[in-house]
């Protein structure tokens, strides 16, 4: 069968891919058909029979959706016939669903206040429904020319809306039964929370198990809504609000760097996020993060004038008095007394100005960014491979055999990135998860490996014995790649199965199993460092290295390694030098012949000694060492949540400047507030996390003196009387990159409007590199790292003697729980159930179904013993996402997203409750 076949529709000749059905060949070569079921990405269906056509010595009238095209087939889409048969069945799904409007050739003219002259109900008029000049089902209407009176009776269904679950509402009267918002939600999202069923005779659409979703398995991705042809799904926010323009950009919450379009409404609010088709990295896909949480930019808590402190009150000032201010006091602070920390929020262009500045101006290293708590997730990968980034392309994992993920959650953290996981899973890959917690992943796979926390090392350490001792390495690719197979053998000899298995709890026959599958490949490697101290993270990184080399599951597609990390732009910031320990492009800090570059380019001395990483910080102003810093974004998201940077440690410093776009505790302990334009009223790039560097296109006009912080950290340099920092524009700081950068060296913004490319781009022409070491490793010497078997203890404190482990899944249908409204919102009302090791509950006479309390340092909180942790000194806890969906819903917090923990692993005491009042 050839790649490509010649057709004909409605006489024009056009090529397609084989195997693509007819609608999708009319579509790509810009031919109209109109469908209602239809949707790409998605099997085809099949069932609003829109889009029939009819071919030359064929039978009947197909539907083009589901019929494949072959040579020289001759189609017609526009008869007489067809006509009528569409207009047949649109006759039939309008008796059903409002349509007052739909049919009316005065709905131009009216609007939502207008008395109808056709005396239509409420109920029956377009101009009340949300979805009004959004409607695919008025599109397909107007272009089938339908006549004002229908020979079929209207049926008003009356079903009740749906308002009470967060962020959405639902109406069934608008409902045409098209199948996508289930199809969507199974066939790409893998979560079935939508099904059909069944309401006195009729098929409409509903929940899986029961009347919210908050117990279905929801995860407010909005798939369902951005795939709903009408206005049956919609959200709830701005729902009746109209744009006036749609813009496409970047998200900016999480490192895989969803390409969203955003709606605009004339009063210059976003209004909606839609997931765009055109992005590479998430194919039309959005997160509850990307989907709802964009709205901290409309937030009436903006900052819009400089600001500095005069007599203990925060004074607005131009723009110039601020400067002014800033680097006179800024002067007092330099080398190691300062420190800069940019935003994960921030562009590439903002980060490698950030880094010029604190470098040139400041004579400092100390710069980080606030979401870089363990650098080592990235920096390993450089010093043992060569570059410190994921090697292959996300949407790869759809292809591969098996996926192992360590020690993530990309569910929640990186959501997207989870979308080909689960869609490999369903179309028959293997899935293995490394992890003490139980999160959504762990419900997609027979191949938990729950580990006894602190075994994490052990337990790779034990799969790569497995692999050896089975002769599952591959040897040609350690051939190739010379190298040491005989010295991995002797360093794992200390990891017998049964000793690892006897540490990390994991049953042997598991590992075993979990080791065949990894090694049989194509395999992908997934991991995080959510659970490791800082200290133990190089050698975790380096084992799972030493398994990706052993099994040859590297260099190829649908194999690599991909880390897990948190930012929007982490992986770019650290492109560009935003890092206390190397220059852009990866750079070492102490070797002298690399200042030296940099030194002849910016034209000054640079700092040799490595800087603080923002984890050290804190220790570092409370005992004197910083005085002064400047603070970019994160209004103590990451800074509080994972670093312990707290107000109560910034209010120690001498002097605090910080650039943000929102007023917080933070802002409001600052001696000098700059405001920062946000992520959608910014020009510049992001690089997610398979190197793909995007551009971010403005989306909301800036009104008052926000600006760029580009911008601020240039126009502070020339009042400190520092050279070659006036640029006019982020695509010229964009052109600096790519001069100073050598994995940036190609990069042009024009390019960039039509597409990402993944870094290395090597020259102009070049289209990047989608997957690292192709064609062997850079790096003179890779080798195997030394492996010795040890474990860690995670809690030594004996006032706190158990470990918990907190997880969360989108659905627990085995437990108990009740939905309960609160606050016009529903809410999931169930006691908690504390996993507990028998041993444990001997100790401490606890039995089943006793009342416990779990007590940390800074928590507690009840539920009910049950005896099934697999591991002594261990006690778990799974709580349910629809209890985070409602929280965030009804946060009151200006940016909610940023104030997301992770799941935690801490100490704590656990003992029985007598009585519960």
């Amino acid at each position: 069968m050839t790649d490509n076949i010649t057709l004909t529709i409605d006489g024009q000749e056009i090529v397609a891919k084989s195997g693509t059905m007819i609608l999708q060949a009319a579509l790509d070569a810009g031919l109209y058909l109109p469908y209602l079921c239809y949707y790409p990405g998605m099997k085809p269906y099949g069932a609003c029979r829109m889009c029939v056509v009819q071919i030359e010595n064929g039978r009947g009238t197909p539907a083009s959706c589901t019929t494949p095209i072959s040579e020289g087939m001759v189609v017609h889409t526009d008869t007489s016939d067809l006509l009528k048969l569409r207009r047949d069945m649109m006759e039939l799904l309008l008796s059903e669903h409002p349509h007052g409007c739909l049919t009316c050739h005065r709905v131009e003219l009216c609007g939502p206040q207008d008395i109808c002259l056709r005396h239509v109900s409420v109920n029956d008029r377009c101009v009340t429904c949300p979805k009004n000049e959004r409607c695919e089902l008025k599109d397909t209407v107007r272009y089938l020319e339908m006549d004002l009176n229908s020979p079929l009776t209207y049926n008003y269904r009356n079903h009740p809306r749906e308002t009470r679950d967060p962020f959405w509402d639902r109406d069934m009267n608008l409902c045409i039964v098209c199948g996508r918002c289930v199809r969507a939600c199974s066939e790409i999202r893998g979560d079935n929370a939508l099904t059909f069923i069944n309401r006195s005779g009729t098929v409409l659409i509903g929940t899986s198990q029961g009347t919210s979703i908050l117990e279905s398995g929801c995860e407010a991705c909005g798939a369902c809504i951005d795939v709903c042809p009408t206005g049956a799904l919609v959200e709830r926010k701005y729902k009746w609000e109209k744009a006036v323009e749609t813009v496409e950009t970047i998200c900016p919450h999480c490192p895989v760097g969803c390409q969203v379009k955003l709606e605009v409404n004339k009063r210059n609010k976003i209004i909606r996020s839609i997931g765009s088709p055109n992005g590479l990295a998430n194919k039309g896909q959005l997160c509850f993060k990307g989907k709802f949480g964009i709205d901290f930019v409309n937030s009436k808590s903006k900052i819009d004038k400089p600001l500095i402190r005069r007599n203990g009150v925060l004074q607005s000032v131009s723009w110039n008095e601020a400067f002014e201010f800033t680097s006179t006091r800024l002067k007092d602070f330099k080398e190691d007394k300062f420190a800069i920390i940019a935003s994960p929020r921030g562009t590439n262009e903002d980060n490698y100005l950030a880094q010029k500045f604190g470098r040139v101006v400041m004579n400092t290293n100390n710069i980080t960014i606030s979401s870089d708590s363990k650098p080592e997730i990235l920096s390993v990968l450089g010093e043992e491979l060569g570059y410190s980034a994921a090697t292959n392309s996300l949407w790869e994992l759809q292809e591969t055999n098996t996926i192992l993920v360590v020690l993530g959650n990309p569910t929640e953290e990186q959501n997207v990135a989870a979308v080909p996981i689960k869609m490999a899973v369903n179309n028959g890959a293997n899935l293995i998860v490394i992890d003490p917690r139980e999160t959504e992943l762990t419900r997609y796979t027979d191949n938990w490996l729950r580990i006894k926390p602190g075994t994490e090392y052990l337990i790779i350490g034990g799969i790569i014995r497995v692999i050896i001792d089975r002769n599952l390495a591959d040897n040609d690719f350690i051939e190739l790649h010379s190298l040491d197979i005989d010295y991995l053998k002797e360093v794992t000899k200390s990891f017998n199965l049964k000793t690892v298995s006897e540490k990390t709890g994991v049953p042997a026959d598991k590992i075993r199993k979990a080791a065949e599958l990894y090694a049989k490949g194509p395999s992908a490697l997934l991991y995080g460092l959510d659970t490791v101290p800082s200290d133990k993270a190089n050698s975790l990184i380096k084992a799972i290295i030493n398994l990706v080399l052993v099994t040859g599951n590297l260099c190829k597609p649908s194999t690599g390694l991909y880390p897990l990390f948190d930012g929007a732009n982490l992986q770019g910031s650290n492109d560009v030098g935003c890092n206390p320990s190397f220059l852009p492009g990866y750079l070492p800090i102490d070797k002298k012949e690399n200042r030296e570059v940099f030194e002849e380019i910016w034209g000054t001395a640079i700092p040799s000694e490595q800087g603080y990483r923002i984890t050290e910080l804190s220790e570092q102003i409370l005992n004197g060492t910083i005085e002064a810093c400047i603070l970019i974004g994160d209004p103590n998201g990451y800074l509080g949540n994972q670093n312990g940077i707290s107000k109560h440690v910034l209010q120690q410093l001498k002097f605090l400047v910080v650039q943000d776009s929102l007023s917080s505790e933070i802002t409001q302990l600052a001696d000098v507030v700059f405001p920062s334009a946000n992520f959608a009223q910014k020009h510049g790039t992001y690089t997610n996390m398979e190197r793909r560097i995007q551009l971010l296109t403005p989306v909301q006009q800036i009104q008052d003196d926000e600006q760029p912080d580009w911008w601020i950290l240039s126009k502070l340099a020339f009042n400190m009387g520092i050279e070659g920092f006036l640029f006019n524009s982020s695509e010229e700081i964009t052109k600096e990159i790519a001069m100073v950068n050598s994995i940036y060296t190609g990069i042009e913004v024009s390019k960039l409007k039509e597409r990402g490319y993944q870094w290395p781009v090597l020259y102009p022409d070049h289209t990047g590199t989608p997957i690292l070491y192709k064609n062997g490793f850079d790096k003179k010497q890779i080798s195997f790292n030394i492996m010795e078997l040890y474990e860690y203890g995670y809690n030594e404190n004996t006032s706190y003697p158990f470990i918990l482990t907190t997880g969360r899944v989108l659905h627990q249908p085995e437990k108990d729980m009740e939905i309960v409204r609160d606050n016009k919102i529903n809410h999931i009302k169930r006691n908690e159930i504390v996993q507990i090791h028998p041993y444990d509950a001997g100790i401490l006479d606890i039995v089943d179904g006793d009342w416990v309390s779990v007590d940390s340092f800074n928590e507690s909180f009840k539920g009910i013993a049950n005896l099934t942790s697999p591991h002594q000194g261990v006690i778990s806890v799974t709580t349910l996402f629809g209890e985070l969906l409602a929280n965030l819903d009804e946060s009151k917090a200006n940016d909610p997203i940023q104030q997301l923990t992770k799941l935690p692993i801490k100490a704590v005491a656990l003992k029985k409750i007598i009585s519960i009042v």
